[in-house]
């Protein structure tokens, strides 16, 4: 059988990581690892920045050519490793210059250097150290996706490509995270932190026994750790709540990460590079034993809340089609939702582009937009049994003089997401974390105990 690893960009972000990197791949050459790599940790912001730079005529990579010469300096590695990309940087921000323009195609390809320059300073830190290793990016290895820029997913016709392209490579191979290439020859990007929706889609292509998700924390934890010092991690979940949770704001997941991984029930293991004997977080379809109520508190930040206001909508079947259109031709995502009589309040993303919305919709609504929020959720598939969870999380806020401004539960009622400001969300998650975790079983209901 074989193994997917995934390492990210801390776990790669200097030569000391790196090292341990390949001590923990070598002591798992039995399982026929193929290992994902993001790249060095800062270097995609640094991209980016450089990019935006370029645009405005003085793009300057020298600072990230120094960062990649320290590390192959500090490997002992050649230093005209990285040449030729380096090169093709300088020339493509010269193109950029000389336009005054970053198209969103042209973004991912400046943001695709950092994993092609990572995956072959780390392949050759394995060689040298003895481990056979071949640097591969993403796209040759097969996966092509749509033309989404920015956001791409893979085409049906990748998990063949990747399956015939990969099992007879020599060695190990160290594949980019984080990029593709469209049918166009284009280059294109997953998402920021994609590389876990990468490490799930190399996995489910290869139908591994296990993809490993290596980073910086002892596995999935019950809240922020830089939040919360006390939270503790979460020994096993199901995919359900690692969905829930990746996507109202969890730092360890991707949030498209577990769907490769359900389709063909591969468990996902979530693992910390500097404590590689930790057990971590296993994610699988089913968990063994009675479901806690609560697994994890998290946040996220940068939330807008819309109040979109009109007497129109009283009787008009069309109002909601409508509105759900203006946002669907802007790509603008709604999170939550609650309506009455003559109002809709939802949220999204506050970077969405609102103004178009509410210019769009000026005929047939007013709009009011709050910026400064923050939606604080509460994970659990035990929560679908224990009703109480709802009132304690309310009380709870409450003693901590935080009041919400909009409670939605999912479907499923696996999730309870709570709108506060941005200002308060810290203070929210670590009042919530405490009432279910960290309180003594007898000031708490025994139905409401969640790992305390």
């Amino acid at each position: 059988m074989t193994i997917v690893m995934k390492f990210g960009g801390t776990s790669v972000a200097d030569a000391e990581h790196i090292r341990e990197v390949a001590r923990i791949v070598r002591e798992r050459l039995a399982r026929k690892p193929v290992v994902i790599v993001s790249a060095h940790a800062g270097v995609t912001d640094q991209l980016d920045q450089i990019g935006r730079d370029a645009v405005l005529g003085h793009a300057d990579a020298a600072p990230l050519a120094e960062r990649h010469a320290k590390l192959l300096h500090d490997l002992g590695l050649d230093p005209s490793l990285l040449a030729p990309l380096l090169h093709e940087i300088e020339t493509l921000l010269k193109g950029i210059e000389l336009v005054r323009e970053l198209s969103a195609r042209t973004r991912d390809m400046v943001h695709s250097f950092g994993e092609r320059l990572s995956v072959r300073t780390v392949a050759a830190h394995f060689c040298s150290v003895g481990i056979p290793a071949v640097a591969i990016d993403a796209f040759d290895a097969g996966l092509i996706t749509d033309s989404n820029y920015g956001r791409a997913r893979p085409l049906p016709e990748a998990e063949k490509k990747i399956y015939e392209t990969l099992r007879n490579i020599p060695g190990v191979p160290v594949i980019t995270g984080y990029i593709g290439k469209d049918l166009n020859g284009h280059i294109t990007t997953l998402g920021r932190n994609g590389s876990d929706y990468s490490g799930a889609i190399f996995g489910n292509a290869l139908n591994v026994e296990e993809i490993q998700i290596w980073t910086d924390v002892d596995g999935v934890m019950t809240a922020d750790p830089r939040v919360v010092p006390l939270a503790q991690s979460i020994p096993e979940m199901t995919y359900e709540e690692a969905g829930e949770l990746a996507y109202y704001g969890g730092k360890v997941l991707h949030p498209a990460t577990i769907q490769p991984a359900v389709a063909k029930k591969i468990p996902v293991r979530v693992l910390n590079t500097k404590k590689p004997v930790s057990p971590g977080t296993l994610i699988e379809q089913r968990v063994p034993g009675d479901a806690l109520p609560v697994t994890s508190i998290t946040s996220r930040r940068g939330v807008a809340m819309l109040n979109v206001i009109s007497t129109r909508m009283l009787g008009q079947s069309g109002f909601m089609a409508r509105l759900f259109d203006e946002f669907g031709k802007r790509e603008i995502v709604i999170d939550h939702i609650a309506t009455s009589e003559v109002s809709v309040t939802l949220t999204t993303d506050a970077h969405s582009d609102l103004e178009s919305i509410e210019r769009a919709l000026k005929e047939i609504a007013d709009l009011e937009v709050e910026r400064g929020k923050a939606t604080v959720s509460i994970v659990g598939r035990g929560m679908r049994s224990h009703p109480e969870v709802v009132s304690k999380a309310l009380l709870t806020l409450h003693q901590a003089g935080i009041a919400p401004q909009l409670i939605t539960q999912s479907a499923l009622r696996s999730s309870l997401s709570l709108l506060v400001e941005e200002s308060q969300a810290s203070a929210a998650v670590r009042a919530l974390h405490q009432s279910f975790f960290e309180m003594a079983p007898a000031d708490i209901p025994r139905a409401a105990r969640a790992g305390a």
